[in-house]
């Protein structure tokens, strides 16, 4: 899968909110054949052919860091356009997380793009999970195309449950079977708990894989 599904330069809005992996996410994209602009302006949003959410740190701090752009995210998703989240950034997409009540700060709303809610990991093993874990496709969605026992790159303590069933893409196991791919209803809003610009060539292929739907929209 070395060329993109059409010979136009696709163009990818890296939104920065001052918790993503900014340089291995453009060059993950670029790998993937976008032309990555990062940016906070919802201008650049709207001229983007997708925009992708990076994410790493806490869900309250992502959401205050993100809250000038939630509309502009928001209106960009309910238009029917790509938008990915990746780790930190798929939680984003969610309803809400355990994460701010455990850490004492109360409740905290999220996109709630895909409704559902992001829970810490209650099991016999080491939290955070970090590590290769196999993926396993619960479902089709172009962003999986071709993917399927490959393994991921994950660092995380929290996890989306999803308050569709049919919203997860993809799992893995760490102790409990956990989302590893979620999508909405339109399949245009969709994440990663997993970095694909660390998941060498299986992260590539989720990356153009992006980049083709991007494309093709």
């Amino acid at each position: 899968m070395d060329k993109l599904a059409t010979d136009r330069e696709v163009s990818v809005a890296l939104v920065d909110y001052g918790l993503g992996n900014l340089r291995s996410a453009t060059r993950g994209l670029e790998r993937a054949g976008a032309s990555v602009e990062i940016t906070d302006d919802p201008e650049a949003f709207a001229a983007a052919d997708g925009v992708v959410l990076p994410g790493v740190g806490a869900f309250r701090e992502g959401m205050e860091n993100a809250g000038p752009l939630r509309e502009a995210l928001t209106d960009h998703a309910e238009a029917g356009r790509p938008l990915f989240g990746i780790c930190l950034g798929m939680q984003m997409l969610l309803t809400s997380s355990e994460e701010a009540d455990h850490e004492g700060e109360g409740e905290v709303t999220g996109l709630d793009l895909v409704p559902g809610t992001n829970v810490r990991f209650d099991v016999d093993r080491k939290v955070p999970h970090m590590g290769w874990n196999e993926l396993e496709i619960e479902r089709d969605h172009p962003i999986v195309e071709g993917v399927g026992g490959e393994y991921a790159y994950f660092v995380h303590s929290y996890y989306a449950e999803p308050g569709d069933p049919d919203a997860v893409v993809a799992t893995a196991d760490y102790g409990v079977d956990f989302p590893a791919v979620v999508a909405n209803d339109a399949g245009n809003v969709f994440g990663t708990q997993f970095h694909p610009e660390k998941s060498g060539e299986t992260g590539l292929r989720i990356l153009r894989n992006f980049v083709d739907y991007c494309a093709e929209r």
